[in-house]
């Protein structure tokens, strides 16, 4: 244990983090760790795999995610905010090459393999973006005359017109609603709320119309016809854990689900560990996104304040989105569990995130500007 006189880095962190952030992150690290072993040997047995390939990468995964997850933590918001630059520009650049030069999966091209790793740049794109638009808003509140706002837009419109030249429509809606969300708090005007909400619903409309696959999923979702296997298998075997679970290791429907260990990972816990586990992965997501959002609210920084609420918006969203999906409260799509699916990229670009949340919401004095002064009004001699 630190003592509070220790005033070294890592004590002088111990006692400004927020452990409840905190624990809540290393939480859902082990239980992504945990539903690995369970939902992933199925899946890489069909595919001809040792049965613990996928679990033991996510280990493998988590270890580096842990570490960048701290190190971030270390950051003053300036640095933040450098980092968040540097990040958004590479990424940027990574977004046009994958169109290019990027691996194409089922009809989308959004990996780029870099010295042998895959990476998926929109993930590592997101916390950037927010940090970069959170910053670009907090400066046009500080001097109206600074086009914040405006080059916040125009941002938005390049790191959309990316996504949707992939095709991603699902990081395009999560990045929107995000900054909208982020929009919102920097004080929207009543008009813009309803011009992006029309544009909102004209891209929704033009998704539909113009990409197939789009349509299919919305059509499979609203009139239940056409394949719609795996997210039935999904419902199923949330439906044959009921409550408590059939047992660690005793799924029979997580057997024959695709994307078990990803996309699906929240129906194999509700399988093997009950609706009961289900409600409780569902509270630490909305502890996280709660807490931020009211961390936020009491912040005077407006950065500080933007950054945090955009980050745990986009942090809720996604989880919400595939929880839903497993749930069919929405047509599906392929969108992680936050620090409990499969996936390196996902797993560092969350880490990076959350490292920020983490570091953005460290208690730092306030009473220095106070205290300075109270003290030149003491240097100040009485008439």
């Amino acid at each position: 244990m630190q003592s509070r006189l220790d005033k070294s880095p890592v004590a002088t962190w111990w006692w400004t983090i927020d452990r409840w952030f905190l624990a809540a992150f290393l939480s859902l690290m082990g239980l992504g760790i945990i539903l690995s072993f369970a939902a992933s040997p199925a899946v890489a047995e069909r595919i001809g795999l040792d049965s613990f390939h996928f679990a033991t990468r996510q280990v493998i995964f988590t270890i580096p995610a842990l570490i960048v997850m701290l190190a971030v933590s270390f950051l003053e918001a300036r640095q933040i905010r450098r980092m968040s630059l540097v990040m958004l520009c590479i990424m940027l650049v990574l977004m046009v090459a994958v169109l290019y030069v990027g691996v194409e999966v089922k009809g989308a091209r959004r990996w780029v393999s870099l010295a042998g790793l895959s990476i998926q740049p929109s993930e590592f794109l997101k916390p950037a973006f927010v940090v970069i638009c959170a910053w670009l808003f907090a400066e046009h509140r500080r001097q109206p005359d600074i086009p914040g706002n405006l080059f916040a837009l125009l941002l938005l419109v390049l790191v959309v017109s990316l996504l949707v030249a992939q095709p991603d429509l699902g990081q395009t809606m999560l990045v929107t609603g995000t900054w909208g969300v982020m929009f919102f708090m920097a004080g929207l005007p009543w008009l813009w709320i309803m011009a992006l909400g029309v544009i909102g619903a004209s891209g929704l409309f033009a998704a539909y119309s113009v990409f197939p696959h789009v349509a299919l999923r919305i059509d499979k979702f609203l009139t239940g016809e056409g394949d719609t296997f795996q997210v039935d298998m999904g419902r199923e075997a949330l439906i044959n854990g009921s409550w408590f679970g059939v047992g660690p290791g005793e799924g029979t429907v997580k057997r024959i689900v695709p994307d078990a260990h990803t996309d699906f990972v929240f129906s194999v816990a509700g399988e093997e560990f009950g609706l009961i586990m289900c409600f409780f992965i569902m509270s630490i997501f909305a502890f996280i996104v709660l807490r931020g959002l009211n961390i936020a609210l009491k912040e005077h920084d407006d950065f500080t304040r933007y950054a945090v609420g955009g980050l745990v918006t986009v942090f809720g969203l996604q989880s919400a989105i595939n929880m839903c999906v497993n749930l069919q409260l929405m047509p599906a799509k392929g969108m992680t569990l936050p620090f409990i699916s499969y996936g390196g990229s996902s797993q560092i670009a969350i880490a990076v995130s959350m490292g920020m949340v983490l570091a953005l919401t460290r208690k730092r004095p306030e009473k220095r500007k106070q205290m300075g002064f109270v003290l030149s009004q003491r240097a100040i001699p009485a008439e």
